[in-house]
């Protein structure tokens, strides 16, 4: 049975620094397609970060040269390394994965960008 789940959120000031992780079971994180996405208040769901199988990457226009996402098959993790924030990164992360036809989601972790 596939579970995700995240942590390593919590509040931190505008150009600071932040790293959440999610932790897998159930798979080897570095055979599928491993994202992140954020909700923030009062808007639909975004793509914030990919890795592929292949170690390939993909980021979110918005996140482009701050955020960075790596897959550790050891560890069973995905971490995105945030940095230099924003107060409109403030948002609910969710660590995702597609394995067909399912797809799974954890809980999702605040991130607050607040001075």
């Amino acid at each position: 049975q596939v579970q995700l789940m995240e942590s390593g959120g919590g509040l931190v000031q505008p150009g600071g620094s932040l790293r959440v992780s999610c932790a897998a079971s159930g798979i080897f994180v570095t055979r599928y397609r491993m994202a992140w996405y954020r909700q923030g208040p009062e808007k639909q769901r975004e793509l914030v970060a990919s890795i592929t199988s292949g170690g390939a990457t993909n980021y979110g226009d918005s996140v482009k040269g701050r955020f960075t996402i790596s897959a550790h098959n050891a560890l069973k993790t995905v971490d995105l390394q945030m940095n230099n924030l924003k107060p409109e990164d403030t948002a609910v992360y969710y660590c995702n994965v597609r394995i067909h036809p399912e797809q799974y989601w954890g809980q999702g972790i605040q991130v607050t960008v607040s001075a």
